[in-house]
């Protein structure tokens, strides 16, 4: 059972809010979709098939599975199905409803009270699925596991399943551990279906389970669900539907959000499931590859964008640099107006951040960054040096105190997170925001100091107002997007990992008209003029185009 020195975290865990522990509840017809593409009840039930739903809820799936079990299955005794199914619940309410709701099932399809007891007593668990022990292997396991940020977690319960869990890394989410627990119940040939954020696919925190998914199970399917009205409430997160197999394979069968149709998910599950050509469905190879992102895009478009990786080095390795701007732990005392910071003119800098980027050009707001590193070898300032400086520290160091940076280094307490490179305001360069759904790629001629919201790029090798062209392309955008995650409103992050997967030709190997042209665009609002130069810049044929940077 429970670690006892965990108890009392689970305990509370167990009785929060049904928001914190990340429980949503999942719309009956994905459910039945689900439990098709796990192929629980489509053909005549065996004496191994075992069901499990982890963190059950009230029994979005379990109610159609037993549905199906009992539907399926001719021999209605005791001893024949009261190993088929488990469901496990840590909240002790929603636990009660599904036994009700089991309860009234058997009796309806009419099993005494005493049978519909003790089959009840065998198939449900009020326990932490991720703590308690589950005995047995499953052939199916199913279900919607929660979102919950580890963070937000009992501090105790958080670094008992950091420990118990080899995939829980960086800033995981709990599903992560479900994914873990959940393959590792499986039986051989058995298949787990999860409808859940996509996020671990792709970000730093996903990369353990995707390692061991790549080394041990194989992704057979995917149904990207994001926009779709998956669940019974309303959440932000951007799910997907997951079937993977404990069995060796190499295909993917996937499906885009664009093709996901809620009233016809049955026929949807049934393409998925057969050999037959659907042009809802695409079959990639080598998805799970190590712990390396899983690429998930079109079919097509990722196909062009291999060969564009094959012939072309990436950002960085034809001549750029990509860094980001200046984390100061306390914007509220670091940054502002001239005025507001009343210290000694050189140490301060003038700083750009996203509002200052207006349309592709640069509308200053007037804000400066207080700097206190030394131009020369990189270290502190001695404060002495600067009586205003220090003043104006001083008067504010309760705040300055209080972050992490300063609590680990009390010797150097008012450094701000990043060092500060001074030269940077003087040197030209590509500006870049994080989060944006219009592409924005901003010039700055070398009179400004970035943001930690703003992502640069320099170059002494590409000319960077032609490159500002390439990057505010559809064809930059493209790559992004086959390795970004996207976030609410389908905006994308631009984000140094991504910006440096962009493949881009040798400066020197770029005619002298075409540089001309391409530097021309740098601002333009021409799309169908910057398509055609960057399309001739990469040498790539209409069609190739096309599929490249369609969404």
């Amino acid at each position: 059972m429970v670690d006892e020195l965990i108890r009392p975290s689970v305990a509370r865990y167990a009785d929060a809010p049904a928001e914190e522990r990340g429980e949503i509840f999942t719309k009956p017809e994905v459910a039945e979709f689900i439990l098709d593409l796990i192929e629980w009840g489509l053909k005549p039930f065996s004496e191994s098939d075992r069901l499990l739903e982890p963190s059950c809820g009230s029994g979005d799936f379990f109610i159609p599975a037993l549905e199906r079990l009992l539907s399926g299955t001719k021999d209605h005794s005791i001893g024949n199905l009261r190993h088929r199914l488990l469901g496990v619940e840590i909240n002790r309410e929603a636990f009660d409803q599904l036994r009700v709701r089991v309860e009234e099932m058997l009796s309806q399809h009419g099993f005494a009270k005493r049978d519909s007891n003790r089959l009840a007593d065998g198939w449900l668990m009020c326990a932490d699925f991720l703590s308690d022990p589950v005995e047995g292997a499953f052939t199916h396991v199913v279900g919607n596991p929660p979102y919950v940020r580890l963070e937000a977690l009992p501090r105790e319960l958080m670094a008992y399943y950091r420990n118990r869990y080899s995939t829980m890394y960086d800033r995981s989410d709990l599903y992560v551990a479900f994914y873990e627990k959940g393959l590792s119940l499986l039986e051989p040939g058995g298949r787990l279906g999860y409808i859940c954020a996509d996020r671990w696919m792709k970000n730093k925190y996903g990369g353990p389970l995707r390692k061991l998914v790549a080394e041990r199970y194989h992704l057979e399917t995917y149904v990207d669900f994001t926009g779709h009205d998956a669940f019974l409430n309303e959440v932000s997160a951007y799910p997907a539907v997951t079937i993977l197999r404990n069995e060796p394979g190499t295909i993917t069968r996937i499906v885009q959000k664009t093709e996901v149709d809620l009233d016809r998910l049955p026929d949807l599950a049934s393409a998925l499931r057969s050999d037959r050509s659907d042009a809802r469905v695409q079959r990639l190879p080598d998805i799970a590859s190590s712990d390396a992102p899983w690429l998930l895009s079109c079919g097509r478009r990722l196909k062009v964008i291999r060969e564009l990786e094959a012939r072309f080095p990436t950002l960085e390795e034809a001549g750029c640099k990509v860094g980001i701007g200046v984390a100061t732990g306390a914007d509220k005392v670091y940054i502002g107006s001239d005025e507001q910071l009343d210290v000694e003119p050189e140490r301060k800098l003038p700083l750009l951040t996203r509002r200052d980027l207006q349309q592709s050009q640069i509308e200053w707001t007037g804000r400066y960054v207080l700097n206190p590193f030394a131009a020369e070898g990189g270290g502190l300032i001695d404060l002495e040096d600067y009586p205003k400086f220090k003043a104006y520290l001083m008067a504010h160091r309760d705040p300055i105190r209080r972050r992490h940076v300063a609590k680990k280094n009390p010797g150097n307490w008012f450094k701000t997170i990043d060092r500060i490179t001074p030269e940077l305001v003087e040197t030209p360069k590509l500006l870049i925001p994080d989060i944006q759904g219009a592409h924005q790629v901003v010039y700055d001629e070398g009179r400004y100091y970035p943001h930690h919201n703003l992502y640069f790029i320099l170059s002494e090798d590409w000319d960077l107002q032609a490159l500002q062209t390439v990057l505010r392309s559809d064809l930059a955008r493209a790559f992004v997007a086959t390795y970004s995650l996207r976030m609410r409103g389908d905006f994308l992050r631009f984000q140094a990992q991504y910006l440096r997967r962009i493949r881009l030709p040798d400066w020197k190997t770029v005619s002298p008209n075409l540089r001309k042209k391409l530097r021309a665009l740098s601002v333009s609002d021409d799309r169908e003029s910057i398509s055609e130069a960057v399309q001739a810049l990469y040498g790539l044929d209409r069609t190739d185009w096309d599929t490249l940077t369609a969404e």
